[in-house]
């Protein structure tokens, strides 16, 4: 690698609107994120599917087993 191009890779800390706080390597200071993986609907299995005119229904219908 040549000297003097690549910028400062340091370690940070990553905190979530949550609570949440862990450290990772980044050439940012300070990274302050919305949503983790913690509190993520997806992991946490909260998540909720927003049916818009009952189109999950009809999908779910459509490709049902019979």
């Amino acid at each position: 690698m040549k000297a003097g191009i690549h910028p400062e890779y340091k370690e940070v800390k990553i905190a979530c609107a949550c609570g949440e706080s862990f450290t990772t390597r980044s050439t940012r200071k300070d990274i302050h994120v919305d949503i983790c993986a913690r509190c993520h609907p997806f992991y946490t299995g909260k998540q909720k599917i927003l049916d818009a005119e009952g189109r999950v229904e009809k999908f779910k219908k459509k490709y049902a087993k019979k």
